[in-house]
């Protein structure tokens, strides 16, 4: 018993080191999902910690970044609309989310599915598709973002990219 005895504290240092080493590695993981949003509102995100879901880009600005909300109250975040579209377009929920957006014109969290988006913004992924509450000459709803995102039809496309911008 007595040679056992260093043997099974050791196994206990260790045992408590590595738990404390797993609990310290968790809390410095980026956030990908949050969940418990049952109330499905826009949640406060910490910058430079938190994944696009998408793309895993780490979301450094909050200018068009995204919320996806579903009836579970789980929540996924992402740095540009396209992005969000193409991570939502062929999940189960997609007619249900809910999807907040920050806006660049007035600097909050807004249904997504009511802003409008202008297409030569500068964005995270180089979509173009920049977020705003009030409509502008050249900006496209929701639906019209959603299309040309899946399309491909982005600033980051050459074609695109030329035709809005004549470069």
């Amino acid at each position: 018993m007595k040679k056992l005895l260093p043997l099974i504290v050791i196994f206990l240092i260790l045992a408590i080191s590595a738990i404390i080493f797993i609990s310290i590695a968790k809390e410095n993981q980026p956030l990908t999902i949050e969940k418990g949003n049952r109330d499905k509102k826009a949640l406060d995100f910490k910058l430079n910690f938190t994944n696009d879901s998408y793309c895993k880009m780490i979301i450094n600005k909050r200018e068009n970044a995204l919320e996806v909300v579903n009836s579970d109250g789980q929540t996924w975040f992402f740095d540009d609309p396209v992005c969000m579209v193409k991570w939502l377009e062929n999940k189960s929920f997609k007619k249900e989310a809910k999807i907040w957006v920050y806006t660049l014109d007035t600097n909050q969290w807004i249904d997504a599915k009511k802003a409008w988006y202008g297409v030569t913004d500068k964005t995270a992924m180089h979509s173009g598709f920049g977020a705003r509450e009030n409509k502008t000459e050249k900006s496209i709803d929701f639906a019209e973002m959603s299309l040309r995102s899946l399309r491909g039809e982005t600033l980051d496309n050459p074609k695109t990219s030329k035709k809005l911008l004549g470069e």
